[in-house]
């Protein structure tokens, strides 16, 4: 499947990781475009969870992305596929911080096209 969105050059894919220890979150962000690395971050973060930095880095790729007029599709690899969904909790929770901003940048990447698309796909470690 990656091969395949790999080959298109309107189809992003967004790979991120996080990990922490000794308290401090690491998050590595790989956005690729047509099988080129487009973008390549590191994030570092103290007194974070798990969950916090994981979104972060998740935002960071979109809205990296959809400042792209190229782009109509978003995939999005992670490891940590139950932080994603928070992004679509309408419950309140303490990510909505996040989750708000995400939802923003993607509220933006719709209105630009009705038919762009984002997907998320578990990849564990």
């Amino acid at each position: 499947m990656v091969l395949e969105a790999s080959l298109s050059n309107s189809t992003v894919i967004v790979v991120s990781d996080t990990n922490i220890k000794n308290d401090i979150a690491t998050s590595i962000l790989h956005v690729h475009i047509a099988n080129q690395l487009l973008i390549k971050t590191l994030y570092y973060a103290v007194l974070v969870t798990t969950t916090e930095a994981k979104l972060f880095a998740i935002r960071c790729g979109i809205n990296q992305i959809c400042s792209k007029d190229n782009v109509s599709k978003i995939v999005v690899v992670t490891d940590s596929i139950h932080a994603a969904k928070k992004i679509f909790d309408s419950i309140s929770h303490p990510y909505q911080g996040q989750a708000m901003a995400i939802l923003s940048n993607l509220h933006q990447f719709f209105i630009r096209n009705q038919s762009n698309s984002i997907e998320f796909w578990e990849c564990p470690s």
